[in-house]
């Protein structure tokens, strides 16, 4: 009786492992494809784009191109890099340097607080890949730059330049851009600038949240004493609802901050937003979110890739950081959202959609703007998740 229970538990374990070992070949050819179809669909996307200009999205069967000041001007070039990183194509590289180039002079611009955005996401993995020194000089300027917006009473950095709807207006989004300043600093810059990311992850920490670990979209202050004036919404469905890409905003960034920091503050908090997404009744089975956690119209309301895309990517650094039990979900949702977007679903067919990569992302539904199209940074963070899990864990 032994022996055949010996040899009963021997089949079982032989059984996990060919599992386990055919669920990891699967997501290598799916990522190792997915790169090979992204490398021949961006040779699509350059020839659509003006010179000095960067691409955005694509509908009614036109490109859409945005002047390079655009917050969305660096998703371009970080996914060329990307896609290099892992095909070696040298058309790629070469289309890499050329939008690095454009957007060179956004070095110095200071007319929002989207440097991050615009010149980590291409200029920092420029620099990763190649190592070459001129790069980050030119991190190190953006970083300059973009701490000409911090006030240290608000004790933040301003998103937007004060107008008729705010004061001082500071949005999720904006964690995104410390990785700009911390990574700076650690690598030879100023420690100002890792001093202003710590104090803006803090303020943010104390001020854009709800007990639920849901986010604000805009909490507007007082330029004077840093009072709260209000939290709202810009591109939610409602000043008090949780418009899903903030979310994944807020879980990215505070991931990212204890990377940096090892502030264990930053880990809880990183754990909690992933708790609120990922228990919310109304996320899909596929795991890509509706556009608003609260939009009307749930289960007909529109989803947003973008949002799954940047999810993706910040639970498969999270995991990295967490217990075996939220490592293993992090990563199981992590995969289901790679699958849903690389399936017909949301994936686009070679040669179509304008050359970008997935379909189905949502940029500001109230404001009627682009709606049910195709984003850049929507390609730049699937295309950054897929790298992730195949560095991380196959």
């Amino acid at each position: 009786m032994k022996k055949i229970n010996f040899i009963l538990v021997s089949m079982l374990l032989c059984s996990i492992c060919f599992a386990q070992t055919r669920d990891r070949s699967s997501m290598v050819k799916l990522i190792d494809d997915e790169f090979k179809f992204a490398a021949d669909q961006y040779k699509v996307l350059s020839k659509n784009i003006p010179e000095g200009q960067t691409p955005q999205s694509y509908a009614n069967g036109q490109s859409i191109n945005k002047d390079i000041k655009w917050w969305c001007s660096g998703f371009y070039s970080g996914s060329l890099w990307y896609i290099y990183e892992q095909t070696k194509d040298e058309t790629i590289k070469k289309e890499a340097e050329e939008a690095l180039k454009t957007i060179a002079p956004n070095q110095t611009y200071t007319g929002n607080h989207d440097l991050g955005f615009m010149m980590y996401c291409s200029f920092g993995n420029a620099y990763r890949i190649t190592g070459n020194e001129a790069y980050k000089d030119i991190i190190f300027r953006s970083a300059a730059s973009l701490t000409t917006r911090y006030n240290p009473k608000v004790q933040s950095i301003q998103s937007w330049n004060a107008n008729k709807y705010w004061k001082f207006p500071v949005i999720i989004d904006n964690m995104m851009n410390l990785e700009l300043l911390y990574w700076s600093s650690r690598n030879g810059a100023d420690k100002k600038y890792a001093d202003i990311s710590i104090i803006h992850a803090n303020t943010t920490l104390k001020n854009h949240f709800r007990p639920d670990f849901s986010s604000y979209h805009v909490v507007d202050y007082n330029p004077e004493n840093g009072n709260v004036l209000r939290k709202a919404t810009w591109q939610g469905a409602a000043d008090c609802s949780s418009w899903s890409r903030g979310q994944a905003w807020a879980l990215y960034g505070y991931a990212m901050m204890y990377r940096f920091t090892k502030d264990k503050a930053y880990l809880k908090q990183a754990q909690g937003i992933a708790k609120f997404i990922l228990t919310h009744p109304n996320l899909p089975a596929d795991k890509i979110p509706f556009w608003d956690f609260d939009a009307q119209g749930i289960p007909y309301a529109k989803r947003d890739a973008s949002a799954g895309a940047i999810i993706a990517s910040a639970l498969l650094e999270l995991a990295q950081y967490s217990g075996d039990d939220k490592k293993k979900e992090y990563v199981n949702v992590a995969e289901t959202i790679i699958k849903s977007l690389s399936s017909d679903t949301y994936r686009a067919k070679a040669g179509q959609n304008g050359g970008f990569l997935l379909m189905h992302s949502t940029g500001a539904y109230p404001l009627n703007s682009e709606i049910d199209v195709p984003l850049i940074y929507a390609d730049y963070y699937y295309l950054e998740a897929l790298g992730r899990y195949k560095k991380w864990y196959l």
